[in-house]
């Protein structure tokens, strides 16, 4: 894995990304957001019209294996994006692992507009909100807190 890119020395790369080749340039990508820490660039799969990639420098499947440092910029560059789409409705997504439907094995955040109330465009989601007990939530928040 490379561990530098740009003259940047915290960035780590992998040579078979997808991700990892257009942030190097190596693949062409319609830019619209790039720091030091993080890229972002229209997803060429839309769910809607303005979809975005928000990717870190940073090589890595899962959320939780990548630095810290590399979110600060997710957000701001999410707002950022959503501002300039006018879109009064919209999803900030973020998957981790195959059964939750990440589909590229590099950290990435989307930002879909959801123009219209139909599944037509947009992202649809399904929630299956389960019923625990407040005894269960309780004893998952102690356990949490404990790990915190």
């Amino acid at each position: 894995m490379d561990k530098k890119w740009s003259g940047i020395s915290l960035v780590r790369s992998l040579a078979s990304c997808i991700f990892c080749k257009i942030i190097k340039g190596e693949i062409p990508s319609f830019k619209l957001i790039e720091t030091e820490r993080v890229y972002s660039f229209l997803d060429i799969g839309p769910l809607s019209k303005g979809h975005a990639l928000i990717i870190p420098k940073y090589h890595a499947e899962k959320l939780h294996q990548v630095p810290d440092e590399y979110f600060a910029d997710v957000l701001p560059a999410a707002k950022k994006i959503a501002l300039a789409l006018g879109s009064e409705n919209y999803n900030l997504l973020q998957n981790n692992g195959r059964i939750a439907h990440q589909e590229v094995d590099h950290v990435h955040f989307h930002v879909i507009p959801k123009p219209s109330a139909t599944d037509e465009e947009g992202l649809v989601v399904g929630w299956p909100a389960q019923k625990p007990s407040m005894d269960e939530l309780k004893k998952l928040h102690e356990e949490l807190v404990s790990k915190l």
